[in-house]
């Protein structure tokens, strides 16, 4: 039995092999249930597969949200960006974005997108906080000469090398 869903003309054959029960719509709240008891990986599988039929910001905010949450943090990136490009002014986008790019090591631009979130909303301590400790990595790390983004390299004799960068 093919269903259109939504009235999209995204027809889903739910008896497809390996297609789970149900529409999108109940993809989504199965996906939503899982991350809240703490099982992102599988939310990941749903919210792809809602994603293949419906890419809304709601869709593509929960995904993001549970590859980040699953520690992928490079697909979370490619996901969030999306999610800013189509949604520039949502807050949460910007600071979602700028902590998957943290987590990557990418501060300046963890930085450009922890501001935008902290100047849309500063009544958030968590922005703030989040934006605070990249401006702080930020900070020495251009005093001590690294890096700005990306692992510093070791030296096993006890000091850390690398070359300078810029912001």
């Amino acid at each position: 039995m093919r269903r259109k869903w939504h009235d999209r003309g995204v027809e889903i054959d739910p008896t497809a092999q390996g297609a789970p029960e149900g529409d999108p719509y109940d993809w989504f709240q199965r996906a939503q249930r899982l991350m809240s008891e703490g099982n992102p990986d599988a939310a990941v599988v749903l919210l792809d597969r809602v994603r293949r039929t419906e890419s809304s910001p709601s869709v593509l905010e929960a995904l993001g949200r549970s590859l980040f949450e699953a520690r992928r943090y490079e697909e979370a990136t490619a996901v969030l960006t999306e999610l800013v490009d189509r949604s520039p002014d949502d807050d949460y986008a910007h600071y979602a974005l700028g902590m998957a790019l943290w987590r990557l090591q990418q501060f300046p631009s963890a930085r450009d997108h922890l501001s935008m979130a902290f100047v849309m909303r500063p009544d958030r301590s968590d922005y703030a906080q989040a934006l605070s400790q990249v401006k702080a990595t930020l900070r020495a790390r251009r005093e001590a000469g690294l890096v700005l983004k990306g692992p510093i390299e070791a030296d096993f004799g006890g000091e850390a090398s690398s070359s300078k960068g810029s912001a």
